[in-house]
Parts: structure tokens; C-alpha cells; sequence
């Protein structure tokens, strides 16, 4: 009887083992390699959702994913301060990369959106859902070097609403790190990591 659980568990583990390795669908220049992307200014993020929270924990997540695949950590606050004196023809408006290349001295420039962040539930089932895009331009071209968008979708059941608000809340950070996490899997690491 043990085994036969056992088989049980590890064939309904298998497809989620086996979506966690494949890579999500992505668009990246062919000679990215060659583009010498080094350095990489997070910008803020555009925020399709009602809390702000959520972009301010999306893109410190960023930073750091980043740093750990071999890009210098640019500190936010100076993004933010060189964008504070800059006039912005609308709200939805992007810097453009080669102004921001010029401002920081940067070779790239990444745009994430959070399309979607919220926790839901019905009487005993509840889910949580971040999904976020990201593209990344050449500071020097104006060229898209790198586009993926991923969602990650959690679900939680519980037998109260305040469990289930509790359940929801515990992994949405998880999450949004999801999101990060598998969407930079499809950046490759800085070249000459060990150099900076």
C-alpha cells in the first residue's frame, strides 16, 4: 500500500516538476552576447494594479535577481532622482534608454509592468495572482534586446474567509518572487560576471 502511494504522489508530482524546468516563452536578440550588457537600470515599475506596495516589492526583487546574475546593483534612489528632474509628457510615459544611458551611464535599460497583483476568494477557495512583463532596451540603440512576461497563480482552501485572507497574503510575496525569479531565467548572466 505504501508504494502504491508513493507511485501515486511522485506521477502527480511529475508535471508540476516538469513545468518548473521548462523555461516560459521569451524574445531575446540573437547576438545578445555580443551587445556587451553590463550594466542595467531597473526603472520604476508601471503599475496596472491599485497597490503600490507590490511594485516597490517587484522591482527591489529585480535589483537583487539581477545582481545575482552578474549585473552591478544600481541603487534605486539614484534612478529615481536623475527621473525626479525630468519633464514626462503623460503619466503612462517611458524615459527613453538613451536619455536614461546618458543620465547613469548605463548600457541597458528594463521596463517592468505589473499587469496583475491581487488575492481573490470565494467561501473556501482562494487564489493569489502576480503576473508582470519585463523588456529590456539598448541605451545605445533604442533596440528591444530582451521581452518575457510570466504570471504565477497560487491557490489556498481554508474553511473561514480570515484563513483564507491569511493563506493568500503568506504567498503573495512568494509570488511576486516567482514572477522574478522564473522571467530572469531567461536573461543569460553577465559575461564577464567575475570582472566588476
Amino acid at each position: 500500500m505504501v508504494k502504491i502511494f508513493r507511485l501515486l504522489l511522485l506521477l502527480l508530482a511529475l508535471p508540476v516538476l516538469i513545468g518548473c524546468a521548462a523555461k516560459i516563452p521569451h524574445v531575446i536578440i540573437s547576438d545578445f552576447d555580443k551587445r556587451g550588457t553590463k550594466l542595467i537600470a531597473v526603472m520604476p515599475i508601471r503599475n496596472s494594479t491599485s497597490d503600490p506596495k507590490s511594485a516597490e516589492m517587484l522591482r527591489a526583487k529585480l535589483v537583487e535577481e539581477l545582481y545575482f546574475k552578474g549585473y552591478p546593483r544600481i541603487p534605486l534612489r539614484v534612478i529615481d532622482e536623475k527621473m525626479a528632474g525630468m519633464t514626462l509628457v503623460g503619466p503612462g510615459e517611458k524615459v527613453s534608454p538613451q536619455r536614461m544611458g546618458e543620465m547613469l551611464k548605463v548600457d541597458a535599460v528594463l521596463y517592468p509592468t505589473l499587469n496583475e497583483g491581487r488575492m481573490g476568494s470565494s467561501v473556501i477557495y482562494a487564489s493569489t495572482v502576480a503576473e508582470a512583463e519585463f523588456e529590456l532596451i539598448s541605451a545605445k540603440t533604442g533596440e528591444s534586446l530582451w521581452r518575457v512576461r510570466h504570471r504565477a497563480v497560487y491557490r489556498n482552501y481554508g474553511f473561514t474567509r480570515k484563513q483564507l485572507e491569511l493563506k493568500s497574503s503568506r504567498v503573495y510575496e512568494p509570488a511576486i518572487q516567482e514572477v522574478v525569479t522564473r522571467a530572469l531565467e531567461t536573461l543569460p548572466d553577465r559575461q564577464d560576471a567575475g570582472g566588476s
